[in-house]
């Protein structure tokens, strides 16, 4: 099994912070990238963020977690088409439901509007024009006839992943998905996700490739702030925050190992906080998990 380690901006940077962390991890060992939507918050655009580290990196592969929703379908298709492009087949990506933050669907025009049906119309559109195809779909506003893709991405597939962990995230994982990202799960919770996900592929008479399965883990380096646990309490009631948050390098390390144990191998490491330079930040992981990577 391959064990690949992403790294993300614990609070995703505007993009004149993004230089200085593009520049430390193409100098490092870790694999990747990631950069997440968050369309209410001054944060840097996943696309334009990406486009921008694609330019100073030769190696470093680009993740995204991407939120389809509400964005022109056809215009992404092509923009994300030509990101892959640019960046000579690096770029990873989820789509993602948004956080749901108050006046995001208001935002994104689609108040009222169910998002993961959205999500999947944007995705299975996305996946005809990537491979060449016409595609003709009155949808959300948008009114798309026989329309075919100028460019299409390096990598065929482009891959998407999903995310999520209740019944209906995990069984749309499984049917339409090519991988999955968690979040804020538990070793053990991870590995009942995973089994779901398998089950539902099955069920759709597909499979999900074993190394697929990957998990976002915000972790601290010492007493992470507690306004940080309050949130994620806020959206985890049922799991006391440490459980999913890491504190310190040995933590860290012990909960990789857990979720390797239960089938996942591919990380998106999230520094609640980084005190100093990206360059100290990357030698102090690199020196807690960085073996690990395959």
């Amino acid at each position: 099994m391959k064990v690949r380690f992403a790294i993300a901006p614990g609070i995703a940077p505007g993009m004149a912070d993004l230089e200085p962390m593009v520049r430390a991890l193409e100098a490092s060992g870790f694999d990747g990238i990631w950069l997440s939507d968050v369309p209410l918050a001054p944060v840097a655009d996943p696309l334009l963020g990406l486009a921008f580290a694609a330019g100073l990196t030769s190696r470093l592969k680009l993740g995204a977690n991407v939120v389809p929703l509400g964005r022109n379908p056809f215009a992404l298709a092509k923009q994300l088409a030509q990101l892959d492009q640019v960046s000579g087949g690096r770029v990873l990506l989820a789509f993602v439901p948004g956080l749901d933050h108050r006046g995001e669907r208001e935002a994104l025009g689609v108040a009222g509007a169910d998002r993961g049906a959205i999500l999947e119309e944007v995705l299975a559109m996305s996946r005809h024009w990537w491979a060449g195809e016409e595609v003709s779909a009155s949808t959300n506003g948008w009114s798309l006839h026989e329309l075919t893709l100028p460019t299409r991405p390096l990598q065929e597939p482009l891959e998407v992943w999903l995310g999520g962990h209740g019944p209906r995230a995990l069984e749309r994982a499984g049917r339409i998905a090519d991988g999955w990202l968690g979040a804020a799960l538990t070793p053990p919770e991870a590995d009942t996700a995973r089994r779901a996900i398998q089950r539902s592929a099955k069920s759709a008479g597909r499979a999900i490739d074993p190394e697929h399965f990957g998990m976002s883990i915000g972790y601290a380096r010492a007493s992470p702030d507690p306004a940080v646990l309050e949130a994620l309490r806020a959206r985890r009631k049922d799991v006391d925050p440490l459980d999913v948050v890491p504190v310190g390098a040995d933590s860290l390390r012990s909960m990789v190992l857990d979720y390797l144990s239960a089938g996942v191998s591919k990380f998106v490491l999230r520094p609640l906080r980084v005190t100093s330079s990206w360059d100290e930040e990357l030698d102090w992981l690199g020196d807690a998990v960085l073996d690990l990577q395959s």
